[in-house]
């Protein structure tokens, strides 16, 4: 179901509804039925979703270092399953 904008002609509230394509929702302000559907714009394209600047270079690092630790363990697993222990071991 796809998720409208309406608004309301009677205490002026908008609000957003998953509503089937042509179906009015009831303005959860004041339960007026006196509602209309309004257009919402998507988002401009380049507009940053997501994190920016030290907080994704920081999300970026800490992503870096969960990969090679998980490839780290995939790689003495593989090692172990095939009876090839720790060098020196």
């Amino acid at each position: 179901m796809p998720l409208y904008e309406f608004a309301c002609d009677t205490c002026g509230a908008r609000f957003e509804e998953l509503t089937p394509p042509g179906a009015k929702a009831p303005c959860p302000a004041c339960g007026g039925e006196d509602v209309r559907r309004v257009f919402s714009p998507i988002a401009e394209s380049g507009t940053g979703v997501g994190l920016t600047g030290a907080a994704a270079r920081d999300s970026d690092k800490r992503r870096s270092e969960r990969e090679a630790a998980k490839k780290e363990r995939f790689v003495a697993d593989r090692k172990r399953k095939r009876g090839q222990g720790p060098p020196g071991g």
